[in-house]
């Protein structure tokens, strides 16, 4: 669906109205409960949000403009329909700096940014921020670039371990779980990656803070069922 700009305003107040029925209190005080922070929210769920995207997508205008509102979950529609054709280096850079929940920050880097043609670079500036969700933006990219790009070689992701590495001594939560997914996440992609991070993990439990023991110990902890695997396949091929 494409709108003109002088209707942006009015189309924004649409799915205002659209949105609000499918919020309820009971969701706001959820998504507190799990740790999402929001100033503006109607409290509506993800599929309700994803469905009326199918609507608008692509827009990068409509995107750039619904996320100036601010409003959670304005800022998420915003991230479902923009095209991530015409994102640039400025755009995430700007969007990365209004992060102020994990679910936003997870949103963005996972549906949007990722596709990018600057998601490695941005991910190995901001993981290395001392901002709490900059520095937790790098750490998520990451994670879903092992996962998701699969057309790369494995060994272009080792620049990634160092990194990984370093930060695990972030105390704070949403920093550190972001760590341990993305140790996870390459560790579970290939053989290759998966010994390297086994390596990377019994370092890291060797550091003297919480943080770091605690990313180590989990890691490992789903390495050791992942490994079964891969010694059960190298039976079979032996």
């Amino acid at each position: 669906m494409k709108i003109s700009k002088s209707q942006y305003k009015n189309e924004i107040e649409k799915i205002k109205k659209y949105l609000e029925p499918y919020g309820s209190e009971r969701n706001r005080l959820g998504m507190q409960r799990f740790g999402i922070r929001f100033e503006d929210a109607y409290g509506v769920n993800i599929p309700v949000l994803r469905k009326l995207a199918k609507n608008y997508k692509p827009n990068h205008e409509l995107a750039l403009e619904l996320w100036e509102t601010k409003f959670h979950e304005l800022m998420l529609m915003a991230i479902f329909i923009d095209d991530y054709k015409q994102v640039t280096k400025s755009q995430m850079n700007k969007w990365v700096k209004d992060f102020a929940s994990w679910d936003i920050c997870d949103q963005c880097c996972s549906t949007l940014f990722e596709k990018t043609p600057y998601a490695f670079e941005k991910a190995s500036e901001w993981s290395n921020s001392n901002e709490e969700f900059v520095k937790r933006a790098g750490f998520v990219m990451m994670a879903v670039i092992a996962v998701h790009h699969k057309n790369i070689e494995d060994i272009e992701l080792f620049d990634f371990f160092p990194v990984i590495e370093k930060e695990a001594h972030d105390e704070r939560n949403f920093v550190k779980k972001a760590v341990n997914w993305a140790l996870r996440q390459m560790g579970k992609r290939s053989k290759l990656l998966f010994d390297e991070a086994v390596d990377v993990a019994e370092r890291i439990a060797k550091q003297e803070s919480k943080s770091a023991k605690w990313i180590a110990k989990d890691a490992l902890r789903e390495f050791k069922t992942k490994e079964d695997i891969y010694w059960k396949k190298r039976t079979k091929l032996g």
